[in-house]
C-alpha cells in the first residue's frame, strides 16, 4: 500500500528542499523523522511536516497499525510558481527578484520488496554489453610532442624586449 502527502505552494525553492529529501529517501519513517529533526535547515521543518502527513494518512486511510514497517519510497520536490517582485535600483533600473515555490511530495509504503525494488529496464532499450580492451600485441609507441601553434617554434636570438628597443650590438 502507498500512501502519498504533498504541500503545495510552499514559500521555498525545489533546489533547496532536495538538498533535505536526498537524505530521507528511502530510508525508515523513524529514521527519515530523526534525520530531519537535526538537519540545520529551514526545509527540514517542512518536509517533516509532509512525512508526519503522509504517515497520519496511512494510518488513517490504510488502517496501517505497525508505523516501524513504513518506509520512504518517495521524495519529490517540484518548482511551482514563482512570485515575481521589483526592487528599484540606481538611475531608474529594476532589479527583478523572483520568490520561488515548490510542492512538495512524500510516499511511504509498507511493501519493502516491490516498492524499493531498482525499476525494470525498458522493452526495446539494450543494455550495452562493455568489451574487455584487447592486450597490446606489441611494444606502445610513446606519445608524440604536440605541434608549437602560432609562431615558428624557433624564437630569434635578441628579440626586442617587450615595449622597448633593440638591444645595442656589440662591436
Amino acid at each position: 500500500m502507498n500512501t502519498v502527502a504533498r504541500a503545495r505552494f510552499v514559500r521555498l525553492s525545489a533546489r533547496k528542499a532536495r538538498l533535505v529529501l536526498d537524505q530521507i529517501r528511502g530510508k525508515s519513517v523513524g529514521d527519515a523523522l530523526a534525520t530531519l529533526e537535526y538537519t540545520p535547515r529551514a526545509a527540514a521543518r517542512l518536509i517533516e511536516k509532509v512525512l508526519r502527513s503522509a504517515v497520519a494518512n496511512a494510518e488513517h486511510n490504510h488502517q496501517v497499525r505497525n508505523l516501524d514497517d513504513l518506509r520512504v519510497v518517495q521524495a519529490i520536490a517540484d518548482g511551482g510558481p514563482s512570485l515575481k517582485r521589483v526592487q528599484p535600483r540606481a538611475m531608474g533600473r529594476a532589479f527583478f527578484i523572483r520568490h520561488r515555490t515548490s510542492h512538495l511530495t512524500i510516499g511511504v509504503s509498507d511493501e519493502v520488496g516491490r516498492a524499493m525494488r531498482a525499476p525494470a529496464a525498458r522493452p526495446g532499450r539494450a543494455i550495452p554489453a562493455v568489451a574487455p580492451a584487447a592486450p597490446a600485441a606489441g611494444p606502445v609507441a610513446a606519445p608524440k610532442a604536440p605541434a608549437a601553434r602560432g609562431r615558428a617554434s624557433k624564437a630569434p636570438d635578441k628579440a626586442p624586449a617587450r615595449g622597448g628597443r633593440k638591444p645595442k650590438e656589440k662591436k
